[in-house]
């Protein structure tokens, strides 16, 4: 367990993350994190689960129109 310590940032209040939870969750400053709600609790997580719900109908687009898309590649 990581202990994270609320701080001042401006108007609003952040958390200093340490560089090796940094390092294990493959982030960097300016990287943007979620905060899941989950049944056990919240989630920080550099994975945004909008992104997936994107791809997935991008997928579903493409393959319904792949020969339009095809003739507009070529």
């Amino acid at each position: 367990m990581i202990k994270l310590k609320l701080t001042t940032v401006g108007n609003s209040s952040g958390i200093v993350i340490p560089k090796e939870a940094l390092a294990r969750l493959k982030v960097k400053k300016g990287d943007t994190l979620c905060l899941l709600e989950t049944p056990d609790g919240y989630e920080l997580s550099p994975y945004d689960p909008s992104f997936e719900e994107e791809m997935e109908a991008a997928g579903r687009i493409s393959r319904r129109y792949r020969n339009a898309l095809r003739k507009l590649a070529g």
